[in-house]
């Protein structure tokens, strides 16, 4: 079985990936950011399929612990620092 590590698990893009790769047979970490209360709405109904990981793109040492406790096969990077104001 294939692992993948998704960054923005709980994004449109991420969520629609994590449902592609677990009907491939993938086991399946996704990366969301800390947050008091997580937004994890695109993702609830696959949430028992999949081990969530706290992180922060800005924080290698979250990304490190990640990657370790994943073990991936592949990464799909798809989180981006974003300010709504300048964006």
């Amino acid at each position: 079985m294939k692992t993948a590590l998704i960054t923005c698990i709980s994004g449109q893009d991420g969520a629609y990936l994590a449902k592609l790769l677990l009907d491939k047979g993938y086991e399946v970490y996704g990366v969301i950011r800390r947050l008091s209360t997580p937004n994890i709405s695109r993702i609830e109904h696959i949430a028992d399929k999949i081990t969530l990981l706290e992180g922060d793109l800005t924080d290698q040492s979250s990304l490190n612990i990640a990657m370790q406790t994943a073990q991936p096969d592949e990464v799909y990077n798809l989180a981006a620092q974003s300010f709504v104001a300048t964006s």
